[in-house]
């Protein structure tokens, strides 16, 4: 299973905020914003201060899904 963060984006774009502007109000570093572009994942901390940020819910930003496999 990989980590998926569209819906953060897709709220970013709703909320009219950028990645810079949730950083920092977020205070999580640049270096989480980069593995989550890269749908790496990060630590339950960083999300949560995300979360908090934009007063949601972890389900509201990330969602695991399923690895293609080729048979």
């Amino acid at each position: 299973m990989s980590v998926c963060y569209d819906k953060l984006w897709k709220m970013l774009i709703d909320k009219r905020m950028n990645r810079t502007v949730l950083k920092d109000k977020a205070g999580i570093s640049y270096n989480v914003l980069a593995k989550m572009g890269k749908e790496e994942p990060v630590s339950l901390e960083s999300l949560h201060k995300i979360c908090k940020t934009l007063r949601c819910d972890i389900g509201d930003i990330m969602e695991f899904v399923d690895d293609k496999i080729d048979v």
